[in-house]
């Protein structure tokens, strides 16, 4: 597709009013028919031209380039999925919270948009944590009115604190979740710039390691959890999540079911692990997941990761080991072990490659074959 010969649609909000934005490179047969649209006006700020934004504008637009131009609407039209596997998630904690004076709240249609999208309660708890402390650094401003040098003067007084790429990553997530999701502008802060994002490794430990943590927990409901989480390359909440038919013995398949990104997989069932499930099945007599908590329903998610450093440091291991270390230990070591890359990202669950690529820069067997100068 030549590229002269292309419109993108933006959207904008110009003096309070949501505009059409329309972008494309000089050409006189796209500026002649710009002419004949409805009070088209330029924008210097955005650099490009904009018509207010209704339906009749749009299909003037779509009739009057139809054929002779092609309109790029990939900004302009939101393709975000909704998350139709997940929970309901009930907002109405954040709803009946106690109102501190001079503190704006989240708006409902926020919390609204939230629940209908059905993202996961982790997801509500960020985007409103974020989005009221946007809110409160622009108290005096409406919410429609605030542009681009706004956010980046919030972004900023975060970058001040110090705080960390995934931090600020997820204060504009939040942010854009407001003016693309709830107001149905996509792409509106397109120039919003976001931090780079860091490279680091994964912490690895060794097999004798992760083995020496499993062998000082004693408690049996603790040393299956340890276990699956190794043995399984599980994420936290995918084991808590766990119910007891999830365990398929005849196959030695674990279930994961609506993992990250909603997708469902199977991972590895460990004979060791099964053993020990079978012992803590019949001591502890779980309802419906497998690892329920003091008064039934899930575990906690926080007394996992406790047990998880617990064990780690009553093993004499000076890292900090979290459930997710053990799970980067799994691919680790598969990898040392000749396990395909593509087997190892089918089990984690990755949908990209280059997620589980990482475990190539950490695998002893990537620095085996190289001979140290001073040897």
């Amino acid at each position: 597709m030549n590229p002269i010969k292309t419109i993108t649609l933006y959207h904008l909000m110009i003096k309070n009013q949501k505009m059409i934005g329309l972008k494309f490179y000089p050409d006189k047969l796209i500026q002649g028919l710009i002419k004949g649209l409805p009070n088209p006006r330029w924008s210097k700020q955005y650099n490009m031209v904009y018509m207010t934004n209704t339906k009749d504008n749009l299909g003037i637009i779509n009739n009057t380039f139809k054929g002779i131009v092609w309109l790029n609407y990939n900004l302009f039209l939101s393709n975000k999925p909704i998350h139709i596997n997940n929970e309901s998630v009930d907002v109405s904690w954040f709803r009946k919270r106690k109102h501190i004076a001079g503190h704006r709240l989240c708006p409902e249609a926020y919390l609204l948009k939230l629940e209908l999208k059905k993202y996961a309660i982790n997801t509500v708890r960020t985007y409103v944590y974020f989005f009221e402390m946007f809110m409160n650094h622009h108290k005096e401003k409406e919410l429609k009115s605030i542009n681009e040098n706004d956010i980046r003067d919030f972004l900023q007084t975060l970058i001040h604190k110090s705080v960390s790429n995934s931090y600020l990553n997820q204060a504009i997530n939040a942010i854009k979740f407001y003016y693309e999701v709830v107001l149905g502008m996509p792409n509106r802060f397109y120039n919003i710039e976001r931090p780079r994002k860091d490279h680091k490794l994964p912490t690895i430990i060794s097999k004798q390691e992760v083995l020496s943590i499993i062998e000082v927990t004693k408690n049996n409901k603790h040393k299956c959890m340890i276990q699956l989480l190794y043995s399984a390359g599980l994420r936290r909440s995918e084991l808590l999540n766990l119910k007891i038919e999830d365990i398929d013995s005849k196959r030695m398949l674990v279930s994961v079911k609506q993992a990250k990104g909603s997708k469902d997989r199977y991972t590895l069932l460990s004979k060791t692990v099964l053993k020990e499930l079978r012992i803590y099945y019949k001591k502890y007599k779980p309802q419906e997941y497998l690892f329920q908590g003091q008064y039934g329903g899930k575990y906690s998610g926080e007394s996992i990761l406790k047990i998880v450093k617990e064990a780690a440091t009553k093993a004499g291991i000076r890292k900090t080991i979290t459930p997710h270390v053990l799970r980067h230990c799994f691919a680790t070591h598969l990898l040392e072990s000749g396990v395909d890359l593509r087997q190892i990202q089918v089990l984690l669950g990755h949908s990209s490659s280059k997620t589980t690529e990482i475990y190539t820069h950490v695998a002893t067997n990537t620095f085996k074959t190289i001979k140290n100068p001073l040897d």
